[in-house]
């Protein structure tokens, strides 16, 4: 084992050092403060992966690009470019909660793989106030679950009908409804699109908003 650690560079091991680090955090983050309301193995997957995938790929770019001097700042920068660019390879829309989360891995581990100069205390500690940060939102601010439903009773969204829309809900679907937006209203099918925001009362998890049902803000309204 020591002939084999002989020879890899002081370099590399301290950069095993700070991704052991990174995907430390990065678990934290994804196991034990989004799963547990999201409940997306889809998206844990991703984020998990994302992460390893993007610590190498900065760490690699550095590595070889501290020979070329000079050109290291714009290799840098037309990387984080590249890097950041991902963000927009998906196919189908993502909910905010979950594109937080993707920028929130994007940054640690690009932080993680760029601190080649900092002591590892001090990139403990800043990955623990990131950490921390997460959690008071998570903790403090109470987002309740949501989810686009195809409804076909249009004659219950006028605003006046608002008790009526969210007793059929609550009778239809089982939940605790706490608020309804309308979105699209198709006439010619005899439905509508709601946004439909209920309370979660074993905290478990939720049900993110189906990404196949695609509105712009400005189609929802209040009811």
């Amino acid at each position: 084992m020591k002939e084999i650690l002989s020879y890899v560079s002081d370099a590399y091991k301290l950069m095993m050092v700070r991704f052991a680090i990174c995907m430390i955090v990065n678990w934290i983050i994804v196991h034990l403060l989004y799963y547990p309301k999201s409940r997306r193995r889809d998206f844990y997957f991703t984020f998990i992966l994302i992460g390893v995938s993007i610590f190498f790929i900065v760490f690699f770019m550095i590595f070889v690009l501290e020979d070329m001097k000079g050109k290291t700042g714009i290799g840098v920068g037309i990387g984080m470019f590249g890097i950041f660019s991902i963000m927009r390879y998906r196919t189908d829309a993502m909910p905010v909660r979950e594109m937080t989360y993707l920028f929130i891995v994007l940054c640690l581990s690009v932080v993680n793989a760029l601190a080649s100069t900092m002591p590892i205390a001090e990139l403990i500690v800043t990955n623990v106030l990131i950490v921390l940060v997460v959690w008071m939102c998570e903790h403090f601010l109470k987002v309740e679950p949501c989810k686009l439903i195809q409804y076909d009773r249009i004659e219950l969204i006028k605003p006046e009908r608002k008790e009526d829309l969210i007793a059929d809900l609550k009778e239809r679907t089982g939940l605790e409804i706490i608020k309804v937006e309308v979105g699209g209203i198709d006439m010619l099918r005899d439905m509508a699109v709601l946004k439909v925001y209920y309370r979660n009362p074993n905290k478990s998890g939720t049900n993110p908003v189906d990404g196949k049902v695609k509105l712009r803000n400005s189609e929802m309204q209040d009811i």
